[in-house]
């Protein structure tokens, strides 16, 4: 198991993936990148997107709306604010998301604006990719 590190996938609410995994593809907010074991320490921020963990049993795929990755050569810990498997049935709470913050995005102040925006756009293109 040299080539396997610990992986953990937590929300606020509970923990949903502890795993070892030889890779994870993490959607991060400056661009998208693979952790894997012996991978020199960062921590990231991440942009809703497809979370991708390749491990002794497969391949598994989580949709995540944002939150922070902390990765070391041991391991690699994700701390969404909120994830769901990759699965249609979970595109109606994505889809909520969505939906609130087009609700909250004419309050949102100006020197924010952009930045709202493009969550926004991620969220729909999450949505694109949970088919």
């Amino acid at each position: 198991m040299a080539d396997m590190m610990q992986f953990d996938l937590v929300s606020p609410e509970r923990s949903l993936v502890s795993v070892l995994a030889s890779a994870v593809q993490i959607p991060g907010a400056e661009g998208d990148l693979t952790a894997m074991p012996g991978h020199a320490p960062l921590i990231t921020t991440l942009r809703p997107g497809i979370l991708t963990v390749t491990g002794a049993d497969g391949v598994s795929h989580y949709a995540v709306t944002g939150g922070f990755a902390e990765i070391g050569a041991g391991g690699t810990t994700v701390l969404a604010e909120r994830a769901y498997p990759k699965s249609s049935e979970h595109r109606a709470s994505i889809e909520a998301h969505l939906e609130e913050a087009r609700k909250v995005s004419p309050t949102v102040a100006v020197e924010q604006k952009d930045s709202h925006e493009k969550f926004m756009d991620d969220l729909v293109r999450l949505l694109e990719n949970m088919v």
